[in-house]
């Protein structure tokens, strides 16, 4: 059992929130959940993240640097040195682990973003999973960057499950995630009341796709017509009003590859609005429904003994969104953002944030969404990238109720904090290995005195090359990529002509008035330090390659598949991108052995991604068909002439690709039993991705159905599937994508 007194715990994890989004500190995103508890709590206005989703998780939940625990970046892009594997080291135990053995009942409810690529399907191994060596006794939610807010691909556990409503009888996984972590706690208090809980809840919100019932979009209806660059005039003036900047903090300068408001298209200024409002709806729709879970524990009236952090942020706000956004995320990461003209962006306007879209806003709201300053997610250097609101309530252990701390604190300190307010020492061995300590610092020193010292005063930032190093108050940054240029954008410096700024944060909060100039000694200095850092939490070797890392073979990573052949069998569902062998760019053939029912054959035999693109091999009131679907554009289908008689067959598609480049299409033909029964052009195909989030499914279509010949309900096969394979040619054009874009569409996922 935890020592007598041990606080109940629940953290709460927004996705891709900036500083100067939500209301609570000063943004115009409401959100009146976080400010009821801000004011029975405190606002850490000076709390820092690693710029980025997985890293941040992997260091909240272990308390050390995300390097030390071998997430310097995220998974899909790890690599074999050893700060880059994403393998935990058993030398460093997540904190969940450790509560429980120390007597917490342990959930995790939404993202799980930590788990190596190829060790993603539904078949582990399971390690690194939340439920399975995270120390989690219960998990429900996702493996991933991003998912479909209306269309989810969850786990329970390590077991692949599906939404019990569909968005037409009111779905949305915020709700579910919500629901969920209600039920638990209820459950938990039931049966074990006196055993303390800890609970952490995660949601996919507010990442894209932006996905939110329109009314609560509608409410910020013409609220920003007034553009980005008026919206940071306005958040900064609030910020200084509630007291979470300073008065003289000075408004940061807009970067001249953002553009200024003014200089956008007119025509497309109304479709701007809109992906703003989106943002907006969804960000206080997730925030109404973790005020449901902090509600349930007060219902509970555990709510005095409760420590709840609320970290408005894993990151700075995303611009993964090109300059002009994105209806379908899936075009741009295609290579096809061109489609997306004003002409057509003004004609789908009203579908952002439906079902129907899969949606991301312009560059220019998320620099907006950091007010006030500089940069956004993926720029470590700058605390535009990494500074996050965090709201910390605990009326047992807090006199003060909405108070205002200012000590510099980032995640690696909630882990260490969570041990010392429940009395339970950082352990020295787990299951037999002895444990390194860790690195962050207990905030508990500060709850009852705003006056106090901070304590955490040296840290390094790393992420894709872009660093900094805060001592002290002062602060050495260098920016070496803009997250929105790494697809033909200009070519990567030299580290060592890397342009470092210095900033002395005791006179200057926002980063604004850079001293490199006039001090070029104290600049060295902090230089020094970044790099006693980088080595002592394995930094080094600072890696800012493109392609290389994408590659698995080149990247030094295992892999889940290899080869060009792969067998599925009935059951199988849920498979990821990553566990399937790729077929893009290239020729391929689907083959399947069914046994075809008396009645007409109907039904998916085996399917990949969703509406947003992928494609299908399926029957059709009696016919085989293949239906390729173009990023949600265009489906283009193939049917047989004639029926599938009833018994055992062997059914086939054969695509030949046209070869000549990336994307192109190719020759359809299918069969059954050897015997050609229809043939058709596909004119393009996707030639990077079909999907973040949606599956290959064998024998019925998850998610968002690829077809519109069929509902996710009616999918199902009716007949009976023996064995699928796919064998993919030896023509691959892969080759040919830009290396840039591959590991923008990696980076963008996250």
């Amino acid at each position: 059992m935890p020592p007598e007194g041990a606080p109940n715990v629940l953290v709460i994890l927004l996705d891709d929130a900036g500083f100067g989004a939500a209301s609570a500190f000063g943004g115009p995103c409401e959100t009146p959940a976080a400010e009821k508890l801000a004011g029975g709590g405190l606002k850490y206005t000076r709390f820092h993240t690693t710029a980025l989703c997985a890293p941040t998780r992997k260091a909240l939940l272990t308390g050390r640097n995300h390097h030390s625990v071998a997430m310097g970046n995220i998974t899909e892009t790890a690599t074999s040195a050893p700060g880059q594997t994403s393998l935990t080291p058993n030398t460093k135990a997540p904190l969940a682990l450790t509560l429980k053995y120390n007597g917490y009942s342990t959930a995790q409810f939404g993202k799980c973003h930590e788990v190596p690529v190829w060790q993603s399907s539904p078949m582990g191994p399971f390690d690194m999973w939340p439920s399975g060596g995270g120390g989690f006794e219960y998990f429900y939610g996702f493996i991933g960057g991003e998912n479909n807010q209306w269309y989810p691909a969850l786990y329970e556990g390590t077991n692949p499950v599906e939404p019990e409503k569909t968005p037409e009888e009111g779905y949305h996984l915020t709700e579910d995630l919500a629901d969920r972590a209600i039920d638990w706690i209820r459950s938990q208090k039931a049966l074990m009341p006196d055993k303390p809980f800890f609970v952490y809840f995660a949601p996919g919100a507010t990442h894209a796709p932006h996905h939110v019932p329109p009314e609560w979009a509608d409410k910020y209806k013409g609220k920003f017509a007034h553009g980005w660059d008026r919206q940071r005039e306005i958040t900064i003036k609030k910020q200084k009003e509630l007291g979470v900047i300073p008065e003289d903090a000075e408004l940061t300068k807009r970067p001249d590859v953002i553009p200024a408001w003014d200089d956008m298209p007119d025509e497309l200024k109304p479709v701007l609005e809109r992906e703003m409002e989106v943002y907006a709806g969804f960000m206080e729709h997730t925030d109404y429904h973790v005020g449901r879970v902090i509600d349930a524990i007060e219902q509970l009236e555990i709510l005095d003994d409760t420590l709840i952090y609320y970290i408005i942020g894993d990151n700075g706000a995303s611009a993964e969104g090109t300059l002009n956004g994105a209806f379908n995320e899936m075009a741009n990461f295609n290579g096809a953002a061109h489609l997306e003209t004003p002409e057509y962006m003004i004609s789908v306007m009203d579908k952002l944030g439906t079902p129907e879209a899969y949606n991301h806003y312009a560059v220019g709201w998320a620099w907006a969404m950091d007010t006030p300053y500089q940069w956004t997610k993926q720029v470590a250097s700058h605390w535009g990238g990494t500074r996050n609101g965090t709201i910390v309530h605990w009326p047992k252990g807090i006199e003060e109720k909405g108070g205002m701390r200012n000590q510099f604190t980032h995640c690696i300190d909630v882990a260490p904090t969570i041990l010392e307010t429940a009395g339970i020492p950082e352990p020295t061995f787990v299951q037999g290995v002895q444990q390194s300590p860790m690195e962050g610092t207990s905030m508990l020193y500060s709850f009852n005195d705003a006056e106090e010292p901070e304590r955490h005063d040296l840290q390094y930032f790393e992420m894709f090359c872009n660093r900094g190093i805060y001592f002290k108050g002062w602060s050495a940054v260098t920016k070496h990529r803009t997250p929105w240029e790494l697809m033909g954008g200009p070519k990567l410096p030299e580290f060592d002509d890397d342009a470092w700024e210095l900033y002395d944060g005791n006179k200057d909060w926002s980063q604004a008035r850079d001293l490199s100039k006039e001090m070029p000694e104290k600049l060295h200095e902090l230089q020094r330090l970044f790099l006693i850092e980088a080595v002592r939490y394995n930094v080094l070797p600072l890696d800012d390659r493109g392609v290389e890392r994408i590659d698995p073979d080149m990247a030094g990573r295992p892999q889940l598949v290899q080869g060009t052949s792969q067998l599925f069998f009935p059951g199988m569902k849920r498979l990821s991108e990553n566990s399937v062998i790729n077929i893009k760019n290239r020729s391929w053939s689907v083959t399947a052995q069914i046994v075809a029912p008396e009645e007409p054959c109907q039904g998916v035999i085996i399917a990949q991604g969703g509406h947003f693109g992928g494609w299908v091999f399926y029957a059709l009131e009696g016919k085989l068909k293949f239906t390729y679907n173009v990023l949600g554009l265009h489906e283009f289908p193939v049917e047989a002439a004639e029926q599938i008689p009833p018994g055992s067959h062997q059914v086939r598609m054969e695509f030949a690709y046209e070869g000549g480049g990336l994307g192109k299409g190719g020759d359809v033909t299918l069969y059954c039993d050897g015997k050609k029964v229809g043939e058709g052009k596909i004119p393009a195909t996707h030639p990077i991705i079909f999907s973040a989030d949606e599956t290959t499914d064998i024998g019925e279509d998850f998610g968002m159905p690829v077809s519109t010949d069929y509902s996710g309900e009616s999918s199902r096969f009716n007949g009976k599937i023996e064995l699928v394979q796919i064998n993919a040619g030896e023509d691959d054009e892969s080759h040919k994508i830009d290396p840039q874009e591959l590991i923008r569409v990696a980076m963008s996922r996250q």
